[in-house]
C-alpha cells in the first residue's frame, strides 16, 4: 500500500536523528535527505511539536525520548503509519458516501495530530492539513479521545469561538453525552463555520488508538444532518 509521503519523510527525518551521533543542524538534515530547507524545517517543527524531537540551545535537533513535558507520546511514528494504512479505506468510503472531508488523528501529548485525510470534491470544503496539531476540548477528534481514551482534560480550556466550552462542568457534561451517543461533535467550537463529528478507533485489546471524523461547512450541515453524519461515521467499521 502507498505510504503517505509526508509521514514517510517524517520517518526518514526521525531515523536520521536517531542514528546520527550528536545534534543535527537543519541544513545538514536537508542535505542528507535531499529535500529543500522549508520542507526540512516543517518536518522538524512537527517532530518537535509532537514530542519526537527536541532542539538544543544552539538550534540543533536531536531525537527525544518520545515524550513532551509531563505527557507521554502514545504512538511511535511506525505505529502511526500502520494506523494510517489500516484506516485509509474507511476514510475513502466515508468521503465518497458523504461528500465531505474526512480525517484521521492520533493522540500526541495534550493534542490531536492529523495523520491522514480525504478531501471533499465539493467547491466549499474544510481543510485541516496533515501534520496539524489541534486542541482536545473543542474538536470532535479531541473530544473522542477525552470521552473514550486516556486523554486528560486540559488544565486550561482556551476560547477559540463563542461556542467553545470553557468550563469543566460543561465539558464534562458534553463528554458524557458523547459516550451515550458513541461519537463526538464539534459544533463550531474550534473554528467558526465548521462542524465535525468523530468516533474512536480501537485496537485488538480495546485500547483507543486513533479517531476518525468528518468535517464540513456549517452552511451545508445543520444539526439534523450533523446527527446523520455521526451515525454514518459510527457505522464505519474500518478496512
Amino acid at each position: 500500500m502507498r505510504l503517505l509521503q509526508s509521514l514517510t519523510r517524517g520517518l526518514e527525518a526521525l531515523t536520521y536523528l536517531r542514528t546520527h551521533h550528536g545534534p543535527v543542524r537543519l541544513t545538514e538534515l536537508a542535505s542528507e535527505l535531499e529535500m529543500d530547507k522549508s520542507m526540512a524545517a516543517h518536518l522538524l517543527k512537527t517532530l518537535v511539536a509532537a514530542g519526537y524531537a527536541a532542539q538544543d540551545s544552539n538550534r540543533r535537533y536531536l531525537a527525544s525520548n518520545g515524550s513532551q513535558p509531563g505527557k507521554p507520546v502514545q504512538r511511535t511514528l511506525e505505529e502511526v503509519v500502520a494506523i494510517k494504512e489500516a484506516w485509509r479505506p474507511a476514510l475513502e468510503r466515508l468521503a465518497a458516501s458523504t461528500g465531505e472531508c474526512t480525517h484521521l488523528a492520533v493522540l500526541v501529548g495534550s493534542r490531536v495530530w492529523y495523520i491522514d485525510k480525504v478531501d471533499s470534491t465539493l467547491p466549499l470544503k474544510v481543510d485541516h492539513p496533515i501534520g496539524a496539531l489541534s486542541p482536545l476540548h473543542c474538536t470532535a477528534l479531541g473530544k473522542a479521545f477525552l470521552a473514550f481514551g486516556h486523554a486528560e482534560t486540559p488544565a486550561e480550556l482556551v476560547t477559540y469561538t463563542l461556542r467553545t466550552l470553557t468550563s469543566e462542568p460543561a465539558l464534562a457534561q458534553e463528554l458524557e453525552l458523547t459516550r451515550q451517543r458513541g461519537y463526538a461533535i464539534d459544533d463550531e467550537e474550534f473554528t467558526d463555520g465548521i462542524r465535525c463529528v468523530a468516533r474512536p478507533i480501537y485496537d485488538a485489546h480495546d485500547e483507543m488508538i486513533a479517531a476518525m471524523g468528518i468535517s464540513c461547512p456549517s452552511v451545508r450541515v445543520d444539526a439534523a444532518r450533523l446527527a446523520e453524519l455521526g451515525d454514518i461515521v459510527l457505522r464505519e467499521s474500518g478496512s
